[in-house]
């Protein structure tokens, strides 16, 4: 039997909440696959009078979000109201976020819902409030750890004409720079793969491997990096059979006949995989974390609190990243 997708409420000031009433508001048009919200009901009827939106929101449970998402914007309530206004984070921010976070993991793992879908957090709020870890990805990665295992998280970008993933996300360049190493490169790699093949549904995955200086180190003459670190890692995944090619020059990896070559490129650090694929797809691409036992999307934007509580929030991110965790959950029979 189908599940619904478990929607995380994201950062309650910023534009989490408009896009969601607008997606759904959408369903029937964009043929959307059910999902509930994991949040305060009161606060998203707040916002829908805000918004001049008509949504009929209903406090359900998990179970019942199927039967009722057609008619109803279903909410399962997490115990955590929030006050926030639109743009202005408040103390129940923090609370409500991860709140939300915590149930939509734990509704997949007890068979409720087929994957977990995030809107955008804001790190600032939650790091003031006491949390400890760099981003989303991380956080996720703790609630997933089993028998004092905790998997690594591989933070991946997808969109219809490009898939990236940086092997160190979430630090100061010069500190990623000190922490890449062959294994990193290697390891993240074959999480790619793994879940290319189980999630994706490639049975041989095509990878090109970015070199970490311009033009790939220029045989050592820009930096000897790309001869120590990413080459032998290249070297490595290739006697293992996969398919692999690199280090490439980044500056010539990303135009449309290169783009040809691979299902999804292995950059070295945050922006050299972010800044192509935001410029190809803004609206389009889909954060998916690989590696956890379970399937997670987001949106590829932030809360955008600017704009939060105007109507200017453009949904489509979420749209596409419900989409494609409706997808990944089939081909692997979630």
């Amino acid at each position: 039997m189908a599940k619904p997708l478990a929607l995380t409420s994201g950062e309650p000031a910023g534009i989490g909440p408009d896009i969601t009433l607008a997606a759904w508001l959408r369903r029937t048009e964009l043929k959307l696959p059910a999902f509930y919200l994991l949040g305060d009901p009161d606060f998203h009827r707040h916002r829908a009078k805000l918004l001049g939106l008509t949504v009929a929101i209903a406090e359900i449970r998990a179970e019942d979000a199927l039967a009722a998402f057609p008619d109803v914007l279903p909410v399962v309530a997490t115990g955590h109201p929030a006050t926030a206004q639109p743009g202005q984070p408040d103390h129940s921010s923090a609370d409500a976020a991860i709140a939300s976070i915590r149930q939509a993991v734990s509704d997949v793992a007890a068979g409720r819902a087929s994957a977990v879908v995030t809107n955008p957090i804001a790190k600032s709020v939650l790091y003031r409030a006491g949390f400890r870890h760099p981003g989303h990805t991380e956080f996720l990665a703790e609630l997933a750890a089993t028998g004092g295992h905790t998997p690594q998280p591989v933070m991946m970008l997808w969109s219809p004409v490009l898939a990236v993933v940086p092997v160190t996300i979430h630090l100061a360049l010069r500190e990623a720079i000190a922490q890449l190493t062959s294994e990193l490169i290697v390891t993240t790699a074959r999480i790619a793969v793994a879940d290319l093949k189980a999630r994706f549904g490639l049975a041989n995955p095509r990878l090109a491997v970015s070199g970490l200086n311009p033009h790939a180190g220029e045989d050592g003459t820009l930096g000897t990096e790309d001869q120590t670190l990413v080459a032998p890692a290249v070297e490595i995944l290739r006697r293992e059979g996969i398919a692999v090619h690199g280090p490439l020059p980044a500056d010539t990896m990303f135009h449309e006949a290169a783009r040809k070559t691979y299902d999804c490129a292995i950059c070295m650090y945050h922006d050299q995989a972010l800044i192509p694929i935001k410029t190809l797809a803004f609206d389009d691409a889909v954060n998916v974390t690989l590696g956890l036992p379970f399937i997670r999307t987001s949106p590829d934007h932030g809360t955008a609190f600017d704009i939060a509580g105007t109507g200017k929030a453009n949904p489509s991110s979420l749209v596409a990243a419900l989409r494609l965790a409706d997808r990944m959950a089939a081909m692997q029979g979630a």
